[in-house]
């Protein structure tokens, strides 16, 4: 009968050393910082799409009630420009006015929204009307 003894360790062990698990999380870590980075563009560009969304169907909204008024009526006099103040909207600030000139046989209504949210935004709609 042979007795093997065995001493120390065998030299042939598996598993990851302590600086390929450091490299690995480096690696996870800036990949999860350009995901990072891309949902705050995503928050920005979201939000500045729900402002021009807004912003639009105020404009929209007042222009047709404008070209459903009478020609004669005050509101469609031509010259200075007409403002019909500010109108707030889930916190946002929306400024409004438009402008009224006549062009031959026709009225031209300039209808412009703008609004601040860090940087100045506007949106503008024109329409013509026939005399």
């Amino acid at each position: 009968m042979t007795i093997r003894i065995r001493r120390g360790l065998e030299l042939n062990q598996k598993g990851f050393t302590l600086i390929e698990v450091l490299i690995g999380l480096l690696i996870l870590a800036v990949g999860l910082l350009g995901v990072a980075g891309m949902q705050l563009l995503s928050v920005r560009g979201n939000s500045s799409s729900n402002h021009l969304t807004q912003a639009s169907y105020v404009a929209q909204e007042r222009l047709e009630f404008l070209r459903g008024l009478s020609l004669t009526e005050a509101a469609l006099s031509t010259g200075s420009p007409h403002s019909e103040g500010t109108t707030t909207i889930s916190g946002t600030a929306f400024v409004r006015s438009y402008t009224v000139a006549s062009e031959g046989s026709l009225k031209r209504i300039t209808y412009t929204v703008t609004w601040n949210d860090g940087v100045n935004h506007s949106v503008t709609f024109v329409t013509k009307r026939a005399q």
